[in-house]
């Protein structure tokens, strides 16, 4: 089993720099945000409204963002996504009112719906038509782990600053320069090649049984994992110190529990979409979601949190590098319109992340922690139902689309 890095290319190795810097400082935001929310007097209704008005923006601006990807380059939009989402970490430093963190969140959402698309872009050109889920699983590697490394930072922080939020946000926005020098050094701009001319002289009707992506049935699986996943991702910090009743620094290190085994469950998960099956790793997101929620409402302790969130992290780790490989996969039919494809595919992800937060605010708010992660579970079984009876029929188990017609 080689588990190397696709292709080593600076390039490569680049965009993998940039996921684990900007996540170093997005986790950091992350883990503080919410409690920061909190500690201004935020219900949590608010909060998780809060929390889900980037996905809104996100979903919004996407179609356009995406086109604007396309029309002036992968690195150019993803140098000026990171740059201003740096100037939104120093923003957060000063904001003091609930109005200013709604209006930080709607402006991250903004950057992110041009982020997202061009990023993913980039990988999918560079990580190998044969390696491309593993070059996937090592950038969400990186990711998670820095994202792990940040909200265990944050909680012992804000434990020796006696929270301290304005020194928090502050910290974050110095590590968040950093992508921006990697990216802009270390990556180029690639040329957009035409899509290719052997086919315009083929008649009409060796196009007729041409395979059509079924994008929306795809972006109906990213809603269900999504949302699934974002009832309780953002408001996590507080389950843990609020429901489990852990202290901020017992919080901050059970992020750092599932790091060493996310080093090596997402490269491994890698390995077995690009080498095995596409198809079972795909199933083991909702499965996960299912198991966690379990784990919290049963063991409410630290050792119960603890395992319950590997089990959610893992989870992410397996997802990722086969929905990459297949984002990758369906863009690149057209790669004058890649980043569009893909963000067409990843507007479900953002809905998810627009709904769920503000479902499992309202439940805690309304019937309780228990009513929340009942509700997971439940949402998360038929996530799973709807990869195995609407998504299961469209790919093959390497990942391949079968062919079909008509498929919209």
């Amino acid at each position: 089993m080689n588990l190397k890095i696709p292709r080593v290319s600076p390039e490569l190795l680049a965009l993998i720099g940039e996921g684990f810097l900007s996540r170093l400082s997005f986790g950091i935001i992350s883990f503080a945000l919410p409690l920061y929310a909190y500690h201004l007097g935020m219900s949590m209704t608010a909060i998780g409204f809060m929390l889900s008005l980037t996905a809104v923006a996100e979903v919004s601006l996407k179609p356009f963002m995406s086109r604007f990807a396309d029309r002036f380059g992968f690195k150019q939009s993803l140098s000026m996504a990171i740059a201003a989402r740096s100037a939104l970490a120093f923003l957060l430093a000063f904001a003091d009112a609930p109005w200013q963190l709604y209006a930080i969140r709607l402006l991250h959402g903004m950057i992110e719906s041009l982020r997202d698309p061009a990023i993913n872009s980039m990988l999918a050109e560079r990580g190998g038509e044969k390696s491309v889920a593993s070059a996937f699983s090592w950038y969400w590697t990186a990711r998670y782990t820095a994202s792990a490394i940040g909200k265990t930072a944050a909680g012992l922080l804000l434990t020796w600053t006696v929270s301290n939020y304005k020194f928090i946000f502050l910290s974050a926005f110095a590590l968040s320069v950093l992508p921006f020098y990697v990216v802009m050094r270390y990556t180029k701009e690639q040329p957009h090649l035409s899509p290719p001319e052997k086919a315009v002289p083929d008649p009409a009707p060796a196009r007729a049984g041409a395979a059509k992506v079924p994008i929306l049935t795809f972006a109906g699986f990213g809603f269900l994992i999504t949302s699934t996943s974002a009832m309780l991702n953002s408001l996590f910090p507080l389950l843990a110190t609020q429901y489990a009743h852990l202290t901020e620094a017992q919080t901050g290190l059970i992020f750092g529990v599932s790091t060493a085994l996310m080093l090596i469950s997402g490269p491994l998960f890698g390995w077995l979409s690009d080498n095995v099956s596409r198809k079972l790793v795909l199933l083991i997101r909702s499965a996960s979601n299912t198991i966690s929620s379990l784990l919290y409402l049963v063991f409410p302790g630290f050792a119960g949190v603890a395992v319950g969130k590997v089990v959610d992290d893992m989870g992410k780790a397996a997802f990722r590098p086969a929905w990459g490989a297949l984002m990758a996969k369906i863009s690149g039919a057209d790669r004058t319109r890649r980043a569009q494809t893909i963000g067409t595919m990843t507007i479900g992800e953002n809905l998810g992340d627009t709904l769920g937060p503000v479902l499992g605010g309202f439940l805690w708010s309304t019937y309780g922690v228990a009513c929340l992660l009942i509700a997971r579970a439940v949402l998360a079984l038929s996530a799973e139902l709807y990869a195995i009876f609407i998504i299961d029929p469209h790919i093959t188990p390497a990942g391949g689309l079968k062919e079909e017609r008509g498929a919209v």
